[in-house]
């Protein structure tokens, strides 16, 4: 679960099974809760600073990586701030191909919506390589071009009929 933790807090949303990303609910959302109230402590500098580094330290005993520690602390923390609870989203995404397990994606609630506002638009895939040659656009501007007088194709020869056959052969 630490490391599903981590890559989420980095990434924002991850893909993973439904049954891990329900368990991780109850994993992430009391760590953004502390982050978050650590952020909203009030009174003497020297209380708050000590207050703020143990709440770090707290989180920080299931969270290794720092870039996660930093990305919560700095960047989910404050977003949510004002948020009461219900801080990641599960979405299902249907079976996964080769063992058929229930698939899901864990996000965070607040971080999508403003991060599909500010991303500009993308442009589209480049069309996958094909391996059939008739298919590639070479052939396809061949095909539509006309042959040239000199190398008109020679005329088919027509089949002869085919024997019919008998119920005594």
């Amino acid at each position: 679960m630490a490391g599903l933790a981590e890559s989420l807090f980095i990434h924002k949303k991850i893909k993973t099974t439904e049954a891990k990303a329900k368990e991780m609910r109850h994993y992430v959302e009391p760590m953004i809760t502390r982050a978050k109230r650590s952020l909203a402590l009030k009174g003497d500098a020297a209380v708050v600073a000590a207050a703020r580094v143990h709440a770090r330290r707290e989180v920080g005993k299931f969270i290794k990586v720092e870039a996660a520690l930093k990305a919560l602390f700095n960047d989910i923390a404050p977003k949510v701030e004002n948020r009461p609870g219900g801080y990641t989203r599960v979405v299902k995404l249907g079976y996964r191909h080769g063992d058929n397990a229930e698939m899901a994606m864990i996000e965070l609630v607040d971080w999508n919506q403003a991060e599909t506002a500010a991303a500009p638009a993308t442009r589209m895939a480049a069309p996958r390589p094909t391996r059939n040659k008739a298919n590639t656009a070479e052939a396809k501007l061949a095909k539509t071009e006309e042959p040239a007088a000199e190398e008109a194709p020679a005329p088919k020869k027509p089949r002869a009929p085919r024997k019919k056959k008998t119920d005594t052969e």
